[in-house]
This record gives C-alpha cells, sequence and structure tokens, in this order.
C-alpha cells in the first residue's frame, strides 16, 4: 500500500482537485491518503472531511512548512510505501501504479519521481545533478554540445535531457517524490531531514539516500501536472540561505569556492 501524504496551506481548490485526480485515476494498487493541514485560516479543514470522508486529517495547530509537515504526516502512515505529493499537482495517468511498480523491479532505488509538465504540456526540468566541480566544468565548456542531445542528454544540464526516459539522477524535485517507508530507518534521525522550512529538502533527502548507497530514479510513464508558477521569479531569500546552509553540510570549502568560481564563468 502507499500513503500518500499532501500538505495544504490555504489551497482549498487546488488540494481538493489534486485528490479528486488521485481517485480518477488510480487502479490496482491500494492507497492511503493522509492530508496534513498547516495551520490553514482559509477555511476550516474539516471540509476536507466532507468532501473526502476516506481520508486521514491531520491538522497541525502551527504552519511547520514542507519537510516537517511531511513528516508529521508520515507519522500516521502505515504503507510500504510513502508518496510526498504537492497540493499543486494532477494526476494525468495511474502515476502512483507505475511509479510503486518502478520501485519493485529496482530494489537499489530510493527514490523515485514521475514526469512532471505544465498544463500546456511543456516538461518541468525535475532530474537534477548536485553541484559539482565536474559538473560546472562541463557545463563551463559546453560538453554537451559537444556530445550531442543523445549523450549530452545524460548530463542532465539545462534542457538537452527530454524528460522521456528512464534515468537516474543525482535528485528529483519533492513534487512527486515516492520511496519505501522501511528507508526512514537507515536515516541519520529516521525521519526526513526537516531542517528547511521549506525549498532544498528534496536535494537534501535525496543526497541523505545517495551517501547510503541508493541510487534516485526518474519513471516517465508515471505523467503527472504540476500547476507552478511560469514567471521564472528570482530566488528568495530563503532559498538561497538554505543552499548555503545544504553546501556547508556536505561540500568543503575548497569544493564550495571552486564550484563558485567556476559558476560565475559561466
Amino acid at each position: 500500500m502507499v500513503s500518500i501524504i499532501i500538505i495544504n496551506y490555504n489551497t482549498f481548490q487546488l488540494t481538493k482537485n489534486c485528490i479528486e485526480s488521485i481517485y480518477e485515476h488510480t487502479q490496482n494498487i491500494s492507497f492511503e491518503i493522509i492530508l496534513v493541514d498547516n495551520a490553514s485560516t482559509e477555511c476550516d479543514p474539516k471540509l476536507f472531511l466532507k468532501e473526502f470522508p476516506n481520508i486521514i486529517l491531520v491538522p497541525s495547530p502551527t504552519n511547520l512548512g514542507f519537510a516537517k509537515g511531511n513528516n508529521l504526516g508520515i507519522q500516521r502512515a502505515t504503507g510500504d510505501k510513502i508518496l510526498l505529493l504537492n497540493s499543486d499537482t494532477l494526476l494525468k495517468n495511474n502515476a502512483i501504479k507505475y511509479a510503486n511498480d518502478f520501485l519493485e523491479k529496482n530494489r537499489n532505488v530510493a527514490v523515485v519521481s514521475s514526469s512532471l509538465e505544465y498544463e500546456d504540456g511543456e516538461i518541468q526540468h525535475t532530474c537534477q545533478r548536485f553541484p559539482s566541480i565536474k559538473y560546472s566544468l562541463a557545463e563551463l565548456f559546453r560538453v554537451q554540445k559537444i556530445l550531442g542531445k543523445d549523450k549530452g542528454g545524460k548530463l542532465l544540464m539545462g534542457s538537452f535531457f527530454n524528460h522521456q526516459e528512464v534515468t537516474f539522477p543525482d535528485w528529483v524535485w519533492g513534487t512527486f517524490f515516492m520511496f519505501p517507508t522501511d528507508l526512514l530507518q537507515k536515516l541519520p534521525e529516521k525521519k526526513l531531514a526537516d531542517i528547511f522550512f521549506m525549498y532544498g529538502e528534496d536535494m537534501q533527502w535525496c543526497m541523505e539516500f545517495s551517501k547510503l548507497g541508493y541510487q534516485i530514479g526518474f519513471e516517465p510513464k508515471a505523467q503527472v501536472i504540476h500547476l507552478m508558477g511560469k514567471s521564472g521569479a528570482p530566488k528568495n531569500r530563503m532559498m538561497i540561505d538554505n543552499h548555503k546552509t545544504f553546501m556547508n553540510l556536505y561540500y568543503s570549502s575548497f569544493e564550495q569556492k571552486l564550484i563558485k568560481f567556476i559558476n560565475k564563468l559561466l
């Protein structure tokens, strides 16, 4: 069974639409929906139970943010898989079953994500590489262009990877983030890291699983619409600060300085 964790914060209609898409498209697999309400003021979270009496509602008296909110929901999970699913998503197909099957076939994979796209069908580049000297140099010298799209796409830089084939990136977005429940027991605090209120936690989670020797997977058969904005707004202070914290946690001072220097040349 898959335990689906959804965080709601003042997005009643979006979250309602997300849950409806789960019930519409999910077949041949058992699941439970655990909805964590992060102290929303938009409406009484009990309204969700009127719409969906079978979900598990976990109201939080305070806004815990994304990571801690998910950990709160995970405490109520009974499935052998956990899916963290953003409230601003709509399943296009039986994505949950496809992702579950992928993990069953690939026992060396800790996390699998789906194909994400905008409403107009444009692909979102959810497959990412960790910051590294090697990949910064590869981008500096435009190695992906030299190799061509087929081989260059494997570097997962920019728009070269078409997100239409199975691959194993360094990390994936937390928008659709499925993993075996028992892997939590192998993490440092036996839970997902939650030092970040929001932004950057997905990269940290993948880093922690990678340090345990697992791969991260991407299953394009699982298709999801992600209703995130396309405005390309500048990074806010929280994102910048969290990235600095991430780098301090996992990279030496020398690595950080060299990566920063190379990236300035790009």
